[in-house]
């Protein structure tokens, strides 16, 4: 037994009901003592973000010594706005997964907003950007909410459920286009929130205010669970985390800052990364530090149980499918900020392939219960430099699709050995 589990029993000759007057909080453990916890957590299958990050090093050493284009700033700041796409989908399909569900029809469910938005932006509506932005993302939250209800209030299986939206909102899409249509944006703030930039100045106001609201809530929630005693880190660990943070940031803007234009100067943070950080950010919160999200791990976690605790499923189930699907429309909203149009050459079931197999590289497990937020932009990263590295190399499209499905199943396998490992009941 570790010294940190013979400080959380109380004394021997501590009578009955008076623990919690004497004892007090637990001592809290040395870095050490942390460090051979979280490395018997690692072992009993809690990898946490461990197989992604490494798998993400691994794919950056393989390409960058099969083209030393990888690696510059030019390539990996076109990277990260590839992967925009990718992680905003799989952040949706992560509230599903979260529940033990799946959502097929995210695809075409960012494809509608696009539609809804491009359309209101037509000089013959007139609606400002952000009228048709909050438009488009109404109406995906609508669908989400549609479909929730099918599944959570006529207890239809969310796979058959989202397999027909997959095919319903398509044919919307057809309908509204044409056969071969496509509509033009010329909204120019639209249009810059996948090619515009910040200054450089602006690049690190940002990252020292997301470095900053990091590591304030990092630091409160360690205190508190030292406060509680409760297995926390060392105050030197969380001062560590957030230096490794802010060093991440670092790095971020000065290859963001870096001039990577060609017959012009190209420089800044791009708009779309700041907000797929927000959108992490906002997500994170909601799973992490309110009830709904404490609902969602239940209920991944055990239906039944959640049910018997008194947490109304339905409710929950719904409004994550919602979120899903509104997650989605903002998805949608930066593929044609990208394109700069929307078509119906936008492949959606690729689209939603692509979402499940980011989110499940990233960590979240297919069976429920476990999963975050990050690992769908962390996925997304991955899928991202998976495509953009095989590109450069000039690999065909069906080379793309056979190395992606090896990753996926790689990943699922890393899963389910994880979850064998994983202690009874965790």
């Amino acid at each position: 037994m570790s010294k940190l589990q013979d400080a959380e029993k109380p004394p021997a000759d501590t009578p009955p009901g008076a623990g919690a007057a004497v004892a007090g909080p637990a001592a809290p453990p040395s870095v050490g003592e942390y460090l051979h916890l979280s490395v018997q957590r690692i072992r009993g299958g809690e990898t946490g973000v461990l197989p992604v990050v490494g798998g993400l090093v691994l794919v950056a050493i393989l390409f960058q010594s099969l083209n030393s284009h990888f690696l510059t700033a030019g390539n990996l700041v076109n990277l990260l706005v590839q992967a925009a796409v990718f992680s905003l989908l799989a952040i949706g399909e992560v509230f599903a997964l979260l529940l033990g569900e799946i959502d097929l029809s995210i695809g075409f469910v960012a494809g509608v907003g696009a539609v809804v938005m491009t359309e209101l932006l037509l000089p013959s509506t007139g609606f400002p950007w952000w009228a048709a932005i909050a438009a488009a993302l109404v109406v995906t939250a609508l669908i989400g909410l549609l479909q929730g209800t099918l599944i959570t209030r006529l207890g239809l299986p969310s796979f058959v459920v989202t397999l027909a939206g997959l095919l319903f909102w398509q044919g919307v899409m057809l309908w509204v286009l044409g056969n071969g249509g496509s509509i033009l944006i010329q909204d120019e703030v639209v249009n810059a929130i996948s090619s515009g930039t910040l200054t450089r100045a602006a690049g690190w106001v940002v990252m020292l205010v997301i470095v900053g609201l990091f590591a304030r809530q990092t630091w409160r929630q360690d205190r508190r669970r030292r406060e509680s005693g409760l297995v926390a880190p060392p105050p030197q660990l969380t001062v560590a985390k957030i230096l490794a943070a802010l060093a991440g940031g670092v790095a971020l803007v000065l290859l963001c800052n870096a001039d990577r234009g060609v017959l012009a100067p190209v420089y800044g943070m791009p708009w779309v990364v700041v907000l797929v950080f927000a959108v992490l950010a906002a997500w994170t919160y909601l799973l992490g530090r309110t009830r709904f999200g404490l609902y969602v791990y239940a209920i991944g976690g055990n239906a039944e149980a959640a049910r018997r605790a008194g947490i109304r499923l339905p409710r929950i189930r719904t409004l994550a499918f919602v979120l899903c699907s509104f997650t989605a429309g903002i998805g949608g909203i930066v593929y044609a900020s990208r394109l700069r149009s929307i078509s119906t050459a936008l492949d959606g079931g690729t689209l939603v392939l692509y979402a499940v197999a980011a989110a499940v590289i990233g960590g979240t497990s297919l069976f429920g219960g476990r999963g975050k937020a990050l690992h769908g932009v962390l996925g997304g990263v991955v899928i991202a430099a998976i495509d953009n590295g095989m590109g450069l190399l000039g690999f065909s499209a069906a080379a793309k699709y056979i190395v992606t499905a090896i990753v996926l199943v790689i990943a699922v396998t890393i899963d389910a050995v994880a979850r064998r490992n994983r202690p009874e009941g965790r």
